[in-house]
């Protein structure tokens, strides 16, 4: 009787109060509250990566679809025309989608992949998300899809350590330099169907050579032999080769760079001084190696000459712009001495750059270059180390050739190339016959800004210089 009592008030409350309106005070149901978590599925942009870069190749992916990866884990490794770059993750999450396949040219500014990002997302962190980053095109330059959904309206998507799919071989795992790629584009052969005996499975130069004649040696390759037609020899026969990503920049740049009215200014150097003086340097190196020199070639000497004479006659340290505050042609002055040295690698002619070498004395240029060659030689080199130039040298001696007409390097207004030393009979002052070192410095400057009595005085203080390698030592820092 009491519970029927106790009901019927319960029930005619409960009327009241929706008479009243006071329903929202007593609600039924007051679940737990808890702050959203979101996942926010974003194009990951391709950052630039050089200096006038606009797209680079895909060489291998470390990821591909469903994949999860951690914030700085390794994505891609692309290759520019100057260099090798591994791409890493900014975020955590889990891989959704990849814009390009492996061998594929990759676009500066484009979407490389598609991230779901996953955990709790800050509103200053979600606005960061949708902001390009240096290099970066902006938002209304690219349609992206930033996607929010809350993690209660979707199923767990952690994968296991044996639910992540395996990378297959011929896709994702392809290790090799860019030198031994451009090989295996020589000898015809692809890079995937090639095991690597190198760390990690990396393709070593021995490996393509040994599939490449193992191939050749093959029943199949000696039928097809048998079989094709006999080439007639006197037949004029083109083959179509395409250009490789070094010669397609060098295109480009060099094309540019011709459009500038160059003069040119040569000038014989006396390196019997700066000669000797080198002797006797690296035989003190010999006996007591400061770090890893233990021999020091002329091309520092050089480089810090010109340096110096950079700080006399700054101009040639310039670029030319236009100012945006008139439209008109101006000189862009920079403070420190970023000198690009030209080098002959296997993948081709590149231009690493030794940064602020006004800083530097002699022996500290000597292990720069070092660094760079080593790097260079193994394909290695950053878009760090190929960025910044204000000027340029270029040391064809060491191959051969006395004289030389170098092109100046886009954004610079002046390049210097270097002849072969070589040993000539010559007159002492009292008129007796001696043998000098001489060699010839080509320099290349932009006549639009650069006068020819500017770049003479110039290279004419650089001459004092090597001639007279002691002189040097009252500029050193």
């Amino acid at each position: 009787m009491r519970l029927q009592v106790f009901s019927r008030l319960s029930r005619r409350q409960l009327h009241v109060c929706q008479g009243l309106n006071l329903q929202r005070h007593f609600p039924q149901n007051r679940p737990f509250h808890a702050s959203a978590t979101y996942q926010a599925i974003k194009p990951f942009l391709l950052a630039d990566i050089g200096e006038g870069i606009r797209e680079c190749e895909i060489i291998q992916w470390f990821v591909e679809p469903e994949a999860r990866v951690e914030e700085w884990d390794k994505l891609c490794e692309v290759q520019s025309d100057k260099a090798s770059v591994e791409i890493t993750s900014r975020f955590a999450g889990v891989i959704k989608k990849l814009h390009y396949e492996a061998g594929e040219m990759a676009q500066v500014g484009r979407p490389l992949i598609d991230i779901d990002i996953q955990g709790d997302i800050k509103q200053e962190d979600l606005e960061a998300l949708t902001e390009a980053g240096a290099g970066e095109e902006t938002p209304h330059e690219v349609e992206e899809t930033l996607e929010l959904t809350p993690i209660s309206k979707m199923m767990p998507t952690t994968p296991s350590e044996e639910e992540k799919p395996t990378i297959s071989k011929g896709k994702h795992a392809m290790l090799a330099t860019p030198a031994i790629r451009h090989l295996t584009k020589e000898l015809k052969v692809n890079l995937a169907d090639i095991q690597g005996s190198g760390k990690d499975g990396r393709v070593l130069k021995e490996d393509v050579y040994q599939f490449a004649k193992l191939r050749d040696a093959s029943p199949e390759s000696a039928s097809q032999k048998v079989t094709s037609p006999t080439v007639d020899t006197a037949v004029q026969v083109e083959t179509v080769t395409p250009l490789s990503n070094i010669q397609a920049q060098m295109f480009k740049t060099m094309t540019r760079s011709l459009t500038v009215p160059h003069f040119l200014y040569a000038d014989e150097i006396d390196f019997s001084s700066i000669s000797e003086l080198r002797r006797r340097l690296n035989n003190g190196l010999a006996k007591t190696p400061t770090g890893d020199i233990n021999k020091l070639s002329f091309l520092p000497f050089i480089i810090k000459a010109v340096s110096i004479a950079l700080q006399r006659y700054p101009a040639l340290n310039a670029r030319v712009d236009i100012d945006p505050a008139n439209s008109k042609p101006a000189l862009v002055m920079r403070s420190h001495h970023n000198i690009g040295v030209a080098m002959d690698t296997p993948s081709g002619l590149i231009v690493p750059v030794i940064k602020n070498v006004a800083s530097l004395n002699v022996l500290s240029i000597a292990a720069e270059l070092n660094r760079l060659q080593a790097l260079a030689a193994a394909g290695k080199l950053t878009a760090q180390d190929l960025s910044g130039g204000t000027i340029t040298v270029s040391n064809i001696g060491n191959i051969g050739g006395t004289y030389l007409s170098p092109v100046i390097v886009d954004k610079e207004v002046a390049i210097l190339g270097i002849g072969k030393v070589r040993k000539i009979p010559a007159f002492d002052e009292e008129g007796n016959v001696m043998a000098k070192q001489i060699c010839n410095f080509s320099w290349s400057a932009d006549h639009r800004v650069i006068d020819g009595a500017t770049m003479a005085r110039a290279a004419e203080l650089v001459r004092g210089f090597v001639e007279e390698p002691d002189s040097m030592v009252i500029h050193l820092r």
